[in-house]
């Protein structure tokens, strides 16, 4: 087995590389097998499980070894084949066990720079999904810019219908990681400046040309609004999503109706169930997604309801788990001090229950219910007043 080991020659490549020159910790370790051949590394890793279509990749206790996507004549030359076929410059270095590193031409200056670009012209003809991946790349590491040569390649890739045939949950989960970036906002920003919003996102599309609202209200597009909305609820996952469905009924408000969008809650249901379903989200994404369209607006009004609308706003949001997650979406969308004393009054109704005579009497037992718990909520609100 020592001799099999001694012909393989591992390096430490990819992202894991570039991390280690920042000065993070590496979340995932991945590895080149630069020399030796699938055999041999099954020889000496018996339990590497094989993975990949287009170049041989195996998995061992949850790290990755993979082999060149090309061989050149010497080991040297076979790195640097593969770092110049990887996605992009700042990913393209490798580290062998002595210290020794290999990076692509560009990509010490564009790690310096902060610069995403691709590591070679058709690196998104080869596999389009980088785009996105791009994407989730600006929302984690929001330090960075696109350089020029990615946003040309990313419109040539769209407009080659590239992105038509990406298997849809990767996409989506491309989206998840760039959610829980530090800017997740960036994820949306790349695909409308490269063109790149069909036909995944293709909500969105025409979004960075509609007034969020009039302008007392809003100086920003829907596009520029929402991005903004899920910058500022960054680091919860299923809350950034919800930002990024909230407003979608603003998209398809009737031009005559602009910069107001009267009634965009209950016209963002739909799209935002389309989303997730397209991209293959979680149940739980999809119906958070579609409640933050149809309910942000009244969330956000929530000191003006009636004591029975509130009921049902808190029961709505109790049930699907949502109600601090829409806390904070509100807090980021209208400021400080909205839903403020949602999580009071909820704690309040659920104490409230039916006399055993009431219940059980199907329809009216559920409206006795609520007009309890309403009041309920409205001696609180007439409590607080008074202090």
């Amino acid at each position: 087995m020592t001799e099999n080991y001694n012909e393989l020659k591992i390096l430490i490549a990819g992202g894991s590389v570039r991390d280690l020159l920042l000065g993070k910790t590496p979340k995932d370790l991945d590895y080149l097998i630069a020399s030796g051949t699938a055999e041999k590394f099954r020889a000496v890793f018996p339990k590497a499980r094989p993975v990949g279509k287009s170049y041989e990749i195996f998995y061992l206790k949850g790290l990755e070894f993979s082999f060149p996507r090309a061989r050149g004549n010497t080991i040297e030359e076979t790195i640097d084949l593969d770092l110049k076929a990887r996605d992009f410059t700042v990913n393209s270095f490798a580290l062998a066990e002595d210290g020794e590193l290999y990076a692509h031409p560009k990509g010490l200056e564009d790690l310096h720079n902060r610069i995403l670009r691709p590591s070679f012209p058709d690196s998104f003809k080869e596999d389009p999904l980088r785009i996105f991946r791009a994407a989730t790349f600006l929302a984690r590491f929001p330090e960075f810019k696109p350089h020029p040569e990615l946003i040309e390649e990313m419109k040539r890739c769209s407009s080659s219908g590239w992105l038509a045939d990406i298997a849809p949950d990767r996409i989506g989960v491309e989206l998840r990681k760039g959610l829980n970036g530090p800017k997740p906002g960036n994820f949306l920003r790349l695909l409308i400046q490269g063109d790149c919003l069909e036909p995944w996102f293709t909500e969105f599309s025409g979004a960075d040309g509609i007034p969020a609202g009039p302008p007392e209200y809003h100086d920003k597009s829907v596009v520029g609004h929402t991005a903004e909305i899920m910058d500022k609820v960054a680091g919860d996952q299923l809350t950034c999503w919800m930002a990024m469905c909230h407003d979608l009924g603003k998209i398809f408000t009737p031009p005559e109706m602009l910069p107001s969008h009267y009634g965009h809650d209950k016209a963002g249901t739909a799209p935002a169930k389309n989303l997730g379903s397209r991209l293959m989200l979680p149940v739980k994404f999809i119906r958070a997604g579609e409640t933050a369209a149809e309910l942000h607006m009244k969330s956000g009004n929530y000191n003006e309801l009636r004591p029975g609308t509130k009921v049902d706003l808190l029961m709505k949001l109790h049930v699907s788990g949502l109600l601090e997650n829409m806390i904070n979406l509100c807090h980021a969308d209208r400021g400080e001090g909205v839903l403020e004393h949602a999580p009071a009054d909820l704690a309040a109704i659920l104490k409230v229950s039916l006399p055993a005579h009431e219940r059980n009497l199907g329809k009216k037992s559920g409206e006795k219910l609520r007009n309890m718990r309403a009041m309920k909520i409205k001696t609180f609100s007439g409590s607080r007043k008074r202090i």
